[in-house]
């Protein structure tokens, strides 16, 4: 069993910055492949971000490409995302979730074993 607890959401300007934190309990985690994901008001879950189970590869939906980096510390058992230059259509709720085994590639919510209870970004125009 895993589990996923997200920090460090909030309220911020357009072009201002966040950084996401998402702690795991457990001895796999270096195992596990995480993703970030998040949820508009409204609208369906997407991906956002995934990062191998070493750090060494990571993934980015294009809507965010250049703008975010995911980074993990495994001595932590700590996932991060580093958000910068934020737009008002960033705003949803975040969520961190892991993949069992190391997968390199875009990852799917439905594919993804556990979830955090997720964390609210509000960037404001």
């Amino acid at each position: 069993q895993v589990q996923l607890v997200e920090s460090g959401g909030g309220l911020v300007q357009a072009g201002g910055s966040l950084r996401l934190s998402c702690a795991a309990s457990g001895r796999t985690f270096s195992s596990n492949t995480m993703g970030w994901f998040r949820q508009a008001p409204g609208k369906e879950r997407e991906f956002v971000a995934g990062i191998g189970c070493s750090g060494g590869s990571t993934n980015y939906a294009d809507s965010v490409k250049g703008r975010f980096t995911s980074s993990r510390d495994n001595a932590k058992n700590t996932v991060y995302l580093q958000m910068n230059n934020l737009r008002p259509e960033d705003t949803a709720a975040y969520y961190c979730a892991a993949r069992l085994g190391c997968y390199v590639g875009r990852l799917n919510p439905n594919g993804m074993n556990y979830w955090g209870k997720g964390t609210l970004v509000t960037v404001s125009s």
